[in-house]
């Protein structure tokens, strides 16, 4: 099948259907979020109708919603590529994950363990680490260089033998930036202490093996793929279980359950099958597993070409600094942010949302590198995201934009 079946998906998006000044919406806000396909819209809609209970009852409609959540957990194993679905917990959102994740690691702590974090990360995959240090721990940043890489040298000197914990993103919701993992991987092993992925920002844009990442835990976020607001947690098997999360005498103690707290979002995880199933349907296979995977490998690649492109041309725009790497490393989130010389991000994003052109401006949660960049007290960055649904006309739009406003 040729890769024109992500465009011609496009008609499964009610939102992409949506018109401001007689022009219609495009959305380069993915990063922040995807838009959501009718296939998930209805999923939710069907859980509502049908079988809104909750779970553990002998009646139909709870009997129904166990086999809802069993389902998504099996969906989820397989578009993480973990062993089974008692690796998956579900939760709120990928923070309210790792702040639980922060608490039942932090009890085995002892003082002056040492916790790497990173200066490219997310608030989410810094701040519950960061909390660690009430309990003692001593907290190190892997430094950030100018270019939007990690500095690795930084990162072989930070990872000690007292070191008991890595967090890292796969990849950065603000540069784009896809950090070498079988490094931390390498270290972290080394001396004994845990690997933390957080796979938000790269769930919607590659394949991802987590056996192959060998991570401890991976955390991401459904409503970045095409789903509803849902986090997921991924374990490594047997690893659950040996912490001691916050939860009710009343809760399952096995894993995944030990980590979820109270009544999960039934219907939200409904449709976040629904949104795994969604993208497995371009692709033929005889597992969903291996349909996921032709999606994801092919899906990357159109996505790359179309932010390559972007990337090119907006650079040649008088007055426009773009941030992080380029294209010439295929490895890289088709997430592009830029800075326009006279002009604040705020004003550039409101200006392209007047003609129905959506981006995002600020520091998206990335706080930390975007402050070391230098960058935080002029506002930030334009941030603008390549997604499934994304074309090559709405690109034109986006550069037709800032050229105007690069023009004054």
């Amino acid at each position: 099948m040729s890769l024109d079946r992500f465009t011609a998906s496009r008609g499964l998006f009610p939102a992409l259907r949506r018109e401001l000044h007689g022009k219609p919406l495009a959305y380069f806000d993915g990063p922040g979020g995807t838009q959501v396909p009718q296939p998930v819209i209805e999923a939710v809609s069907d859980y509502y109708s049908r079988c809104n209970a909750n779970t553990h009852g002998q009646f139909v409609t709870s009997l129904e919603s166990d086999q809802v959540l069993q389902e998504t957990r099996e969906a989820l194993a397989a578009l993480l590529g973990a062993p089974s679905w008692r690796e998956i917990s579900l939760g709120a959102n990928m923070t309210t994950l790792s702040f639980s994740l922060s608490r039942a690691l932090g009890r085995s702590l002892k003082p002056e363990d040492e916790v790497v974090i990173t200066q490219l990360d997310h608030e989410a995959n810094r701040g519950p680490w960061l909390s660690l240090a009430e309990r003692g721990a001593v907290v190190k940043e892997v430094a950030l260089r100018p270019d939007g890489t990690l500095d690795y040298e930084d990162m072989v000197r930070k990872i000690t033998p007292r070191t008991r914990l890595v967090a890292i993103g796969y990849s950065s919701n603000a540069l784009g930036t896809v950090n070498d993992l079988a490094l931390a991987r390498k270290l972290s092993k080394e001396v004994g202490a845990w690997l933390i992925v957080d796979a938000v920002h790269a769930a919607p844009h590659f394949p991802i093996d987590v056996v192959a990442l060998d991570a401890d835990f991976l955390l991401c976020s459904a409503y970045k793929f095409y789903g509803p607001h849902v986090g997921v947690l991924c374990s490594r098997p047997g690893l659950l279980d040996q912490l001691h999360p916050d939860r009710l005498r009343t809760q399952d103690p096995e894993a995944p359950f030990r980590i979820e707290t109270g009544t999960l979002n039934h219907a939200a995880i409904a449709g976040v099958r629904a949104a795994v199933h969604f993208l497995a349907s371009f692709s033929e296979g005889a597992t969903l597993r291996e349909r996921i995977v032709r999606t994801m490998t092919d899906l990357s690649t159109r996505e790359h070409t179309l932010a390559k492109s972007y990337f090119d041309r907006v650079s040649a725009l008088p007055g426009v600094t773009v941030w992080g790497q380029n294209f010439s490393n295929r490895h890289r989130a088709p997430t592009v942010s830029i800075t326009l010389k006279g002009h604040h991000p705020e004003a550039i994003a409101k200006r392209l949302g007047e003609q129905g052109v959506l981006v995002w401006d600020g520091n998206f949660y990335a706080a930390r590198a975007i402050e070391v960049l230098g960058l935080e007290e002029q506002g930030g960055v334009v941030r603008s995201g390549i997604s499934l649904y994304t074309t090559e006309e709405e690109v034109q739009r986006l550069l037709d934009g800032i050229a105007a406003i690069a023009k004054g």
